[in-house]
């Protein structure tokens, strides 16, 4: 097997078993991502409109 898809099927394992281990703070996790993916996309539309503005 190559290396590089090794390393992908540990992490893909690790993300399995953090989920199934623990789903709310798993739950946690992704909210606090998408809430600070939402934020940088509200930033980066803040300054488009500003620049047209």
């Amino acid at each position: 097997m190559d290396v590089k898809k090794i390393i992908v099927l540990v992490v893909v394992a690790l993300v399995l078993f953090f989920l199934i281990s623990s789903p709310t703070q798993s739950a946690n996790v992704v909210k606090d991502i998408l809430g600070g993916l939402r934020n940088g996309a509200e930033g980066v539309i803040s300054f488009v409109r500003s620049l047209f503005a």
